[in-house]
């Protein structure tokens, strides 16, 4: 991950993503942190740049499917991540439920030791 890491956060979880911008999949790696998933992307990709999300601010994580043009159902390997202030980020992943599973067990920030339940 190149995104620096706060003092004492720790990396919990990293695998190959794509970050749906539209009508393109950013390809890039998604990254959970005990404090905030963090997308980069591929320096290839026609959008790049960084997506941040505290875990604080995760109102919800859902099962989602890939969709061709965002409308034909195309595979059930998507994640979406809702944030408290309404922004929605949609991600193709490999072991969604794994993903969920270790955000929903990830510690929040500013509560040490106790588990966040950001799962819809």
């Amino acid at each position: 991950m190149d995104t620096p890491l706060e003092s004492g956060e720790t990396v919990i979880k990293e695998g190959r993503a794509n970050l749906m911008r539209g009508a393109e999949g950013v390809g890039g790696r998604l990254s959970l942190t005990d404090r905030r998933l963090v997308f980069e992307s591929h320096a290839l990709n026609l959008q790049r740049g960084p997506a941040l999300v505290a875990l604080s601010e995760v109102a919800g994580l859902d099962k989602v499917w890939t969709r061709v043009f965002g409308l034909i159902p195309l595979a059930p390997n998507g994640l979406a991540i809702r944030s408290a202030d309404g922004q929605k980020l949609r991600f193709v992943v490999s072991g969604r439920s794994k993903w969920i599973e270790a955000a929903t067990r990830a510690d929040t920030p500013g509560d040490p030791g106790s588990q966040s339940s950001p799962a819809a």
